[in-house]
């Protein structure tokens, strides 16, 4: 978990664009972060496996 302080600051908008940090909305991790669903990776595999994201299934071959 990232501190409230960190979070709160990756909200705000920076100066300059590159400067951008996504975070989970879940968890607020910065690394690994999926931009189609807002999620990093951890997060996205805990409700994928829990079936919580529609269209997303685990798959097998």
């Amino acid at each position: 978990m990232a501190k409230k302080s960190q979070i709160e600051r990756a909200k705000k908008r920076p100066k300059f664009a590159s400067r951008v940090v996504r975070r989970c909305f879940r968890c607020g991790r910065r690394r690994g972060f999926l931009r189609d669903f807002k999620l990093c990776r951890v997060c996205f595999r805990e409700m994928a496996n829990k079936g919580l994201i529609p269209g997303i299934t685990k798959s097998s071959w």
